[in-house]
C-alpha cells in the first residue's frame, strides 16, 4: 500500500478498527464460550456480545492481536511497513519509524504477522512440475551452543532448509520456443538431516500427480515413493540455470533480502522470516492488496505463541 492511501484510509484509531471489524463480520465471530455464531455488535465499548449465552468479545480477541497493547493503528503501520517494499524492515527499523520505544512489542508483532504469513501459505500445496533444492543459511548459535563451542570455532551455523518453486515450461505453439514461468514457492527450515525427515517435508508441500525435478542428492532418494515422476539431475552451474532455476532464484534472492535487512538471525526465527519472503515472492503480482489480505489474515488467525 501507497504511504498517502494508508494515511488516507487509516488516519485515526477509530478507522482502523472499524476496518477490523468489516473484516470480522465477514468472517464471523464464534464466542469462546458457548461456540455460539450469532453476536450483537455493543458500539458503545466496542465488544460483541453472543446472542445465545450473552459472552461478551473485545475486537482483538480471537484473532493475533488478542492480549496485545498495541493500539490498533500501530498494528497496522506495522502491517503497511512490512507490505510496502519487497524487502521488508527490521524490527529495529519499524521501530525508529513509529517513534516507539520499546523493541519487544514491535518485534513480537513483527513475529505474529509472519506466522500469520506462514499459516496462509500452508493452505496450499505446490502442483504440476516442481523444482526442489537444498538451501544452507548462515546464522546465530544460542549462547548456550556458543559456550558449548571449541575456542577458535565461531558462533556461526549453517542452517539447512527446502526449497520447491512450481515451475511449469511453456511452449510458443508457433515458433515452438519453450520458456519457463514459476508460480509459487515454497521454503521450509529442516530440524534434521535425515533422509525421512526431508520425505515428510516434502510430501507436505506438494500435492497429487507432481513432476519432481531435484539433484542427485541422497537425502531425495526416496521421493519417487510419494510422487508420480521423479527427475534427477546431476548437480553442476548447468543445473542451476535450467532444471532447477527457479529454486536456486528464490534461494540466492533470499539470501540476498536477508543480508540487507538483518544483522543476525538466530536458527529458531529462520522459518518466520522465510515466511515472509516467501508469502511477498507469492504474491508479487498483488501490488497494494497485498496489504488488505495480510490485514485478513490477521483478523482471522489466532496465534498462540509467537515463537
Amino acid at each position: 500500500m501507497r504511504l498517502l492511501t494508508f494515511f488516507d484510509e487509516f488516519s485515526s484509531e477509530e478507522a482502523c478498527k472499524l476496518h477490523f471489524k468489516a473484516l470480522r463480520d465477514k468472517q464471523g465471530v464464534v464466542c469462546s464460550k458457548c461456540e455460539g455464531q450469532k453476536h450483537y455488535w455493543l458500539q458503545s465499548i466496542w465488544m460483541y456480545q453472543c446472542a445465545k449465552c450473552s459472552y461478551r468479545t473485545s475486537l482483538k480477541k480471537g484473532t493475533m492481536m488478542e492480549n496485545s497493547k498495541l493500539k490498533f493503528k500501530t498494528w497496522y503501520a506495522i502491517m503497511m511497513l512490512m507490505t510496502a517494499t519487497k524487502k521488508g524492515f527490521s524490527a529495529s527499523e519499524v521501530q525508529r519509524q513509529l517513534g516507539k520505544k520499546r523493541y519487544e512489542p514491535i518485534w513480537r508483532a513483527m513475529h505474529k504477522l509472519r506466522s500469520a504469513m506462514g499459516q496462509r501459505d500452508d493452505r496450499y500445496a505446490l502442483q504440476d512440475m516442481i523444482e526442489i533444492d537444498d538451501a544452507f543459511f548462515e546464522t546465530e548459535t544460542s549462547e548456550r551452543a556458543k559456550n558449548n563451542l571449541k575456542r577458535g570455532r565461531g558462533s556461526k551455523k549453517q542452517t539447512k532448509a527446502v526449497v520447491a518453486a512450481e515451475s511449469t515450461p511453456l511452449e510458443n505453439p508457433e515458433t515452438g520456443e519453450q520458456s519457463s514461468s514459476c508460480r509459487f514457492f515454497k521454503m521450509k527450515v529442516c530440524d534434521s538431516f535425515s533422509a525421512k525427515h526431508n520425505d515428510d517435508l516434502i510430501t507436505a508441500i506438494i500435492g497429487e500427480n507432481a513432476v519432481i525435478t531435484t539433484d542427485k542428492s541422497t537425502s531425495y532418494v526416496n521421493i519417487s515413493k510419494y510422487v508420480d515422476v521423479h527427475l534427477t539431475e546431476k548437480s553442476s552451474k548447468e543445473t542451476t540455470k535450467t532444471a532447477l532455476k527457479w529454486a536456486h532464484i528464490a534461494i540466492s534472492n533470499a539470501k540476498r533480502a536477508f543480508l540487507g535487512i538483518y544483522h543476525k538471525i538466530k536458527a529458531k526465527f529462520l522459518q518466520a522470516y522465510m515466511d515472509e519472503f516467501i508469502y511477498k515472492l507469492n504474491r508479487r503480482y498483488f501490488g497494494e492488496n497485498i496489504f488488505q489480505r495480510l490485514a485478513i489474515a490477521l483478523s482471522s488467525s489466532n496465534l498462540q505463541s509467537c515463537g
